[in-house]
């Protein structure tokens, strides 16, 4: 009786079987971790804004979730990452599960926080362009005393910047046309932002030098 011919044995790594396809992934063995899985892509990239002064005190915050849903957890975060980054050169720091970005000027320390995934090229565009924003509306003084005086216009900058945790525009130039126009409609023009830098500068220079007329208002040319 003829024997019945085998049928051929595929090779290790063809087929379906040996590549898995429609098969269940194997179980993770025990004592093994598990696969990381992939963080879904979200629209909510920014967890806070916050600007401190050279002693670590808080002059302009914005939280966007409930990581920190007390005013006592926020100051003390605030704290905590000034502690560790107003002493170093570096513009990025991994502190409590949070990717942070910063940047100093004369006395203030300006962050952007996100979670542990996000991008740090995001998160640097938004500092970015919240420094520069904040460095026209200042008029190039980018000091504790200026911000301040201009605090609605720091805040309009920043609405327009983030919202919600969205990034909405990382353009300075636009951001500046957005807040010119929003303070024009709110009977807040680009003068009313600028007036109170000036009358501060006068009252410094009269308190220094005697003065007792005010200076010049750059912006239109009047007293």
């Amino acid at each position: 009786m003829q024997r019945p011919e085998a049928w051929p044995r595929p090779h290790p790594g063809e087929g379906a079987a040996a590549a898995g396809i429609g098969a269940p992934a194997p179980p993770a063995r025990a004592g093994e971790p598990a696969e990381p899985r992939l963080q879904e892509p979200s629209l909510y990239t920014v967890k806070a804004v916050f600007i401190l002064d050279n002693d670590g005190h808080r002059l302009l915050a914005k939280y966007y979730d409930d990581t920190f849903p007390s005013m006592k957890e926020q100051m003390a975060f605030e704290k905590n990452v000034f502690n560790k980054t107003n002493r170093t050169d570096s513009e990025i720091a991994f502190f409590g599960g949070m990717t942070i970005v910063y940047k100093s000027s004369i006395d203030l320390f300006l962050y952007v926080v996100g979670s542990s995934q996000e991008n740090e090229l995001m998160l640097m565009s938004v500092l970015t362009c919240l420094y520069e924003s904040l460095n026209h509306v200042l008029r190039k003084n980018m000091e504790k005393r200026w911000l301040l005086e201009n605090m609605d216009g720091a805040f309009l900058v920043l609405d327009e910047i983030v919202d919600g945790g969205v990034i909405l525009e990382s353009d300075p130039q636009q951001v500046i046309q957005k807040v010119n126009f929003r303070a024009d409609d709110g009977g807040l023009t680009e003068q009313s932002v600028a007036q109170p830098a000036c009358s501060l500068a006068w009252h410094l220079q009269t308190e220094t030098l005697g003065s007792s007329s005010p200076p010049r208002n750059r912006l239109n040319g009047r007293y």
